[in-house]
């Protein structure tokens, strides 16, 4: 699971035992942002640098309490880091063009329309 906040980029995945969580991060003090006591492993050969193993109760217990303190309309402008607001913006692109290439097409379902007008009898 992937976790964008204003000031923090978060992977979570399935850690070694069942209690745990894998949290995963590319940039330096994200993790402790999130997790101020956690335990951050520096992983330099991993495709994410930053690790963490925290209970399950942990994180979902803090990602609950960072939803519930949302204040923000647009969360684009939340964020204040620049190079972290272009990162974002960029995945935001790309999903935008991600629901486009999945959005039905107004054509497809004109054709379909025209079809379902036409007479089923011939002469009628």
């Amino acid at each position: 699971m992937w976790i964008m906040l204003s000031d923090a980029f978060l992977s979570i995945v399935a850690a070694e035992y069942p209690d745990e969580l894998l949290v995963r991060a590319r940039a330096k003090g994200d993790i402790e942002r999130v997790f101020p006591r956690a335990k951050v492993v520096y992983t330099p050969c991993g495709d994410y640098h930053y690790r963490a193993n925290i209970s399950k109760h942990w994180v979902a217990s803090t990602i609950a309490d960072t939803i519930m303190e949302i204040d923000y309309p647009n969360f684009k402008n939340s964020v204040v880091e620049e190079d972290r607001h272009h990162a974002y913006l960029g995945c935001w692109a790309e999903m935008v063009r991600f629901q486009e290439g999945r959005a039905p097409r107004k054509k497809f379902h004109q054709r379909k329309a025209k079809k379902l007008q036409k007479p089923l009898i011939k002469g009628a």
